[in-house]
């Protein structure tokens, strides 16, 4: 009999885990939805703000600071979702390495947000960055360029370094049966 109880509880309580899973999904749907509309009222005019700060309308320095915020963020995003990439092992991992990407490259993602957003925030932040932040948008374009392509030669110069290790390692393994 007592078997038989045992073997009712466990359903009980995989349901009972579900239902707190599906309440902490719900919950974190509802956090994420609010955290969206906030931010796309806030944040444009935040960075904006901020990055007129650190130019001081001067064009020069917006457009070297641009390149450096938009090669420096979007390497550093990119090396993120690389190393999630090579390192995958579950689905927990990856959603990790995909929140760390996003927060790597929150810099050029809130430049988009100015650039493409059409809310009063994103119009208020292009406004700032005319007057207080000249070239800081056209230089994080370049800069994110700029990033991508490092990362691609150097992920290529790193695929083309392990292609000829093993070529290398083939050929002596030839070269040692030749010898025998």
């Amino acid at each position: 009999m007592a078997d038989n109880t045992e073997e009712n509880d466990k359903p009980t309580d995989e349901k009972s885990t579900l239902k707190r899973r599906l309440i902490l999904i719900g919950v974190g749907l509802v956090v994420v939805v609010v955290s969206w509309f906030v931010g796309a009222a806030v944040m444009p005019r935040w960075w904006a703000q901020r990055i007129g700060d650190m130019v001081d309308g001067r064009i020069t320095l917006g457009s070297v600071l641009g390149i450096f915020f938009g090669s420096a963020f979007t390497l550093l995003a990119l090396f993120v979702l690389w190393m999630g990439v090579r390192y995958r092992d579950s689905w927990r991992r990856a959603a990790l390495t995909l929140v760390l990407a996003a927060l790597a490259a929150s810099p050029n993602l809130l430049t988009l947000g100015i650039v493409i957003g059409d809310g009063s925030a994103a119009h208020a932040g292009e406004r700032i960055l005319d007057v207080d932040g000249p070239g800081f948008r056209g230089g994080t374009l370049v800069g994110t360029v700029v990033g991508v392509v490092v990362a691609l030669v150097v992920g290529f110069l790193a695929f083309s370094r392990g292609r000829n290790k093993q070529k290398l390692r083939d050929l002596r393994a030839e070269r040692n049966d030749d010898a025998e």
